[in-house]
């Protein structure tokens, strides 16, 4: 499997100088880093290559970095049913960059798409709905990120005596901050409600 994956890249580099960057098969996988603008050119050649045969897309997701200049990699999975052969792209992107939409060559890129969107606030230029998918409507900042803040911005609830939802800024006690990882099963001196032994008779 490794030699023809490794063919494989050579003849996808060699056919597609102007979009790979460069290529490597690492734990049995191909991975191809490639120039944000040309990433619709490529999975499109991809695609179409009787040597590649690329015809399903299975995800794509980002990965936050926000140590390096080029914060985000945007990361596409490929499947060859016909050659079976899995392949991973990788685009690294500025913090304000666009990288162009791919729903011409793939339509089920809509939803994977706006999920990366609404999870790091990474822009696919094309798009024709790009908006939030998995929070809410007027929801802040971006949960994937790493700079997200573990409580969020704000809490949501029903309001027994308003009747409605309510959102209201998130303000932890600090009692609640005090976890104890203590098991009972690791001698701790006190005992859970539910946890009493009958008494011997």
């Amino acid at each position: 499997m490794s030699d023809a994956l490794n063919e494989l890249g050579a003849h996808i580099a060699a056919e597609r100088t102007d979009c790979v960057i460069a290529w490597d098969v690492t734990h049995g996988e191909l991975n191809l880093d490639v120039a944000p603008a040309n990433i619709a050119g490529l999975v499109d050649f991809l695609r179409s290559d009787k040597t590649c045969r690329f015809s399903s897309l299975v995800d794509i997701t980002g990965v936050d970095y926000p140590e390096r200049p080029k914060r985000f990699d945007v990361v596409y999975h490929l499947l060859s049913m016909y050659q079976n052969h899995r392949i991973r792209l990788r685009v690294s992107i500025r913090e304000d960059d666009m990288v162009p939409s791919i729903i011409d060559i793939h339509p089920s890129a809509n939803w994977f798409e706006r999920e990366v969107f609404d999870m790091f606030g990474i822009l696919f230029s094309g798009h024709p709905d790009l908006r939030r998918i998995l929070t809410d409507y007027g929801f802040r900042g971006y949960p994937l990120r790493k700079d997200f803040p573990t409580t969020g911005y704000t809490e949501v609830r029903y309001d027994e005596a308003e009747k409605r939802v309510v959102y209201e800024p998130v303000s932890l006690v600090q009692e609640y901050r005090q976890f104890d990882f203590m098991s009972p099963w690791e001698g701790a001196e006190y005992i859970l409600p539910g946890d009493e032994k009958p008494e011997a008779s």
